[in-house]
């Protein structure tokens, strides 16, 4: 074992004072660690006013010494007799199921907005001597204030992230009750702001669970290849506790005879460098996992990592050294087949899977961080990942609480998948007006990526436009591109502007000598529509759309990749054609019914050719 780096170190306490910011240090690895599951059924109240939260003077209840027990729904109180005045009652609510969200499940809050108040009963064994307890939430969207027998354990913004309170101490054997407000209200000081053009689905959308862990215990790890260095593995550990400086670890990756003891700091952190051997790299062909064991003191913590290199090279995208094509397709958070917000490995299955028929090595996971179960599937099936944070369209670029929050989004982001092999790119935003104030709140978003993970590429789904005095030349006006790694453009010519034969006529012009990659083209198609390929809204307009793209975008030189707008048809409100749309947006190449549009064999096809020609270029 060689002493890491001083530039890795200083990364590392970067990295750590980041994840400090706000309420409580996220826990990573949840699902390797001692649990107790609280999904399943819940009771819930709608509360569209936040009576339950507010008083009629408009007062936060959670903030008073002795708030009414008669509204203040956090309390969980219960009559205790006949005159008792108690407004509300969990026990005689109704019922949703976790993880998953409420508008699929009730008819009532298909288009609801506003705040729901979660419920959940629970005993728990008397813990281990010396353990200490976390409730975990994979997810809530939007805002979530926590409650534990009727004390704020703390509140979390943020839709897509995970997030977690210690609650050692406050737990009984029998009868404790957890109790969440769920508020899903849109705002335009928001991320993402007010307008979009997906489904804006409510509740507790991923895993609950309560987490045990020893006194002082691994909270956090990183264990990848260097940047560009195939032959070492950095390694870092954070413990959490009152007696983590000084600690002996030990991190072992058995199969390929590595073994790092090392001994923690001051601030419970260790970090070193090992030569790593010949290690089997993962790669879409072979995507190789590791049995990694974290040891301190009597407490293992298992998972499973790949490694590999990825860089930009020129206009190459370099994944162990050798160039690659990334045959991409965006994804959004939902299973169409059974309605509402994915969230399980089932779901994962399912869409990587249609990926992977597609021929895809790659996806876009759009336009927010997805659940976990996608990134380690994505890991076990080698699909490569860009993973983005909802800084969509209009964001409130001169807002300083905007910036925090967006940070906040990306730094849980990180935190959660920096382990994974199949993340290459962090996405920092979509299609975003070019302004002097957004070009420095991206900018910034760009330096943290890089500052937490300097392994990985970033890039953002800028938009293009004509070329004023030209025909049809196409560029990238957006003074972003100096700081991304891979120029990634979204472009709808033959959809929003014009028809497919003017994809014929198309020029690009790209100013940086960096790769190129389409991140979103397509148009709507209704599954079994079938007409004219000049019908819009036909499947075989769609197929043609996709083939005069195909080729328009072939003629770019630095073309090194693409993800087509989308995999599968999804909710959004703003889709209200009748008889067509009805609240689907089409653009998707397999139905909301699982069934494949006639444009998914066509970019099938395509894909079929590249991969040849990348394995012929790779062979020599």
């Amino acid at each position: 074992m060689r002493p890491v780096s001083v530039a890795f170190c200083s990364l590392f306490l970067l990295f750590s004072n980041i994840l400090a910011v706000g309420q409580e240090r996220q826990i990573i690895n949840i699902e390797n660690r001692n649990s107790l599951n609280l999904n399943g059924v819940w009771k819930y109240v709608v509360d569209p006013y936040q009576t339950g939260y507010y008083d009629y003077r408009r007062d936060a209840r959670d903030q008073q010494a002795n708030p009414s027990t008669a509204e203040t729904l956090f309390l969980g109180y219960k009559a205790q007799n006949p005159s008792d005045r108690v407004e509300y009652d969990f026990d005689k609510s109704d019922n949703l199921l976790v993880p998953r969200d409420w508008n699929s499940q009730k008819e009532k809050l298909f288009y609801y907005e506003g705040s729901v108040w979660y419920y959940k009963k629970f005993d728990y064994p008397t813990p281990t001597a010396g353990s200490r307890q976390f409730i975990y939430f994979g997810a809530a969207n939007y805002e979530a204030d926590v409650y534990l027998n009727g004390k704020k354990l703390g509140k979390h913004i943020g839709g897509f992230t995970p997030f977690n309170f210690e609650v050692t101490g406050k737990l009984k054997t029998e009868g404790n009750f957890v109790i969440v407000k769920v508020d899903n209200t849109r705002g335009l000081e928001k991320v993402p702001t007010i307008n979009t053009d997906w489904w804006n689905y409510g509740g507790l959308t991923r895993d609950v669970k309560i987490v045990e862990v020893a006194g002082t215990f691994v909270q956090d790890y990183y264990i990848q290849l260097a940047k560009n260095d195939k032959s070492k593995v950095e390694v870092s550990v954070t413990l959490n506790g009152l007696d983590a400086a000084n600690q002996s670890l030990t991190i072992e990756i058995p199969e390929a005879n590595i073994k790092v003891n090392c001994t923690t700091n001051g601030d419970g952190k260790a970090s070193a460098t090992v030569v790593a051997g010949n290690l089997t790299l993962w790669s879409p062909e072979n995507p190789y996992l590791y049995d990694v064991k974290i040891a301190h003191n009597n407490e293992v913590l298992a998972d499973k990592i790949g490694f590999r290199t990825i860089q930009v090279k020129g206009t190459e995208i370099l994944l162990n050294g050798k160039p690659q094509f990334l045959r991409g397709i965006c994804i959004h958070e939902e299973n169409g087949v059974r309605g509402g917000r994915a969230y399980s490995r089932e779901d994962a299955q399912m869409l990587l899977g249609w990926a992977k028929e597609l021929g895809c090595n790659f996806v876009r996971l759009a336009h927010y961080p997805h659940n976990e179960n996608m990134i380690r599937v994505a890991d076990e099936l080698g699909i490569l990942v860009w993973s983005e944070v909802p800084v969509y369209w209009t964001i409130q670029w001169k807002n300083e609480e905007t910036f925090k929050n967006a940070q906040t989004q990306l730094t849980d982001e990180i935190t959660r998948d920096k382990n994974r092999a199949s993340v290459i790119i962090w996405s920092v935003a979509n299609e975003t007006p070019v302004s002097p104030e957004r070009t420095d709140f991206l900018r910034r978003m760009i330096l943290t990526a890089r500052q937490l993970d300097p392994v990985r590429l970033v890039s953002a789904a800028l938009e293009r436009k004509a070329k004023a005095g030209t025909a049809n030349v196409q560029v990238v006006d957006d003074p972003l591109q100096e700081f991304v790694d891979i120029i990634s453009f979204n472009q709808y010519i033959g959809w929003y502007e014009g028809l497919p034969e003017k994809c014929k006529t198309a020029a690009f012009e790209i100013k940086f000598d960096k790769p190129v990659m389409i991140s979103e083209f397509g148009g709507d198609a209704l599954a079994g529509n079938h007409g004219s390929k000049d019908a819009r809204w036909t499947e075989e307009f769609q197929e043609d759309l996709f083939k005069e793209s195909l080729k328009m975008l072939e003629k770019i030189p630095q073309l090194r990749g693409m993800t087509p707008w989308i995999l599968a048809d999804f909710r959004s409100p703003r889709r209200l054609l009748p008889d067509i749309q009805d609240g689907w947006n089409r653009k998707g190449l397999v139905s909301q019914t699982g069934d494949k549009k006639k444009a998914f064999y066509v970019l099938q096809n395509y894909y079929k050719v590249k991969r040849r020609a990348y394995e012929n270029v790779v062979g020599r």
